[in-house]
């Protein structure tokens, strides 16, 4: 495998508004969509969608919503040998609000994402040591993730840790377990960072911490990111574009970094960084949320130089 991926699987409900609603206030919507995601789905159809031979690691309710999101990963040539299903729980859900200047807000409701289990986990073991790139996000239980992380550093596999939704209560020694920390400015620092040097200074802390490397995602402003070698932290800026919709962006983003880590491995880190980020920036400007993510197709031949 080039990229697997052990974390969770929502099915998006998407609204489409003129602005996200004050408390109380009730509004009308332009438009409703309804799509396959969650963060760790999200990152393995990005991957997938470029190329990379994938595999999903997680659980999903008894529902046509999981039976759903099996058929789509089939379509998408992802390996579904490890996804699994309970009559515990539904299927993870995430309703969405998205607003005319592409700003989203989001609910997730878990359900059987929360019962994939570190033993769920472990049987995927040789999945996992095959993988030329793990990634995990915390949509799942922190244990899981831990039991994950703890496997791919086990047998030598380069893991990428997405903090998402960001949790406080982390155990210390999952930083020195993953290779790439990657948090957005909400969840690299008890509040969110507000400029490039806070965030440089952030990633920083991660690395005391044993993370070998961190990349900070800003939005329209770019990355920083930082490593172990070389602590210098350095920016890495993107293209400016008009925002539809930045639903799943974050994720567009992890799983391009995946992909490139897997498949284009020569690549210096900051080329990996503005090629995921250009990714995420195409995806932006799309409707949806893994229904924007572009095709290996529908990218420019740049991204995919070794050049």
């Amino acid at each position: 495998m080039d990229v697997v991926v052990v974390g969770s699987c929502n099915v998006d409900l998407i609204s489409y508004i003129d602005h996200l609603p004050q408390k109380g206030e009730t509004i009308h919507g332009s438009k409703f969509k309804m799509g396959f995601g969650g963060k760790g789905a999200n990152q393995c159809v990005t991957a997938a969608k470029l190329g990379a031979k994938t595999a999903m690691v997680a659980k999903v309710g008894v529902d046509p919503y999981g039976t759903g999101f099996v058929e789509e990963f089939n379509r998408l040539q992802v390996n579904t040998d490890y996804i699994l299903n309970t009559e515990k729980a539904s299927t993870g859900v995430a309703p969405c609000l998205v607003g005319q200047n592409g700003e989203s807000a989001i609910v997730i409701v878990s359900g059987a994402n929360l019962l994939l289990t570190p033993q769920d986990v472990d049987a995927a073991e040789r999945l996992i040591q095959s993988a030329k790139v793990m990634v995990c996000q915390l949509e799942i239980t922190a244990a899981s993730t831990m039991e994950a992380l703890r496997l791919a550093k086990k047998h030598g596999v380069t893991t990428i840790f997405n903090p998402a939704p960001k949790a406080d209560d982390l155990d210390e020694e999952i930083y020195s377990l993953c290779d790439v920390f990657c948090p957005n400015e909400t969840e690299v620092a008890d509040s969110p960072v507000t400029s490039v040097e806070e965030a440089g200074e952030a990633a920083v802390s991660y690395l005391d911490k044993g993370c070998k490397i961190v990349i900070v995602t800003l939005g329209e402003k770019g990355c920083v990111y930082a490593t172990q070698d070389d602590r210098t932290v350095r920016r890495v800026p993107c293209e400016q574009v008009e925002a539809i919709d930045t639903t799943g962006a974050g994720d567009c983003f992890v799983g391009s970094l995946a992909y490139f880590m897997a498949r284009e491995k020569d690549l210096p880190l900051d080329e990996m960084i503005k090629r995921a980020s250009y990714v995420a920036t195409v995806s932006v400007r799309r409707e949806g949320t893994q229904s924007s993510y572009p095709t290996l197709e529908e990218l420019p031949a740049w991204v995919f130089s070794s050049d």
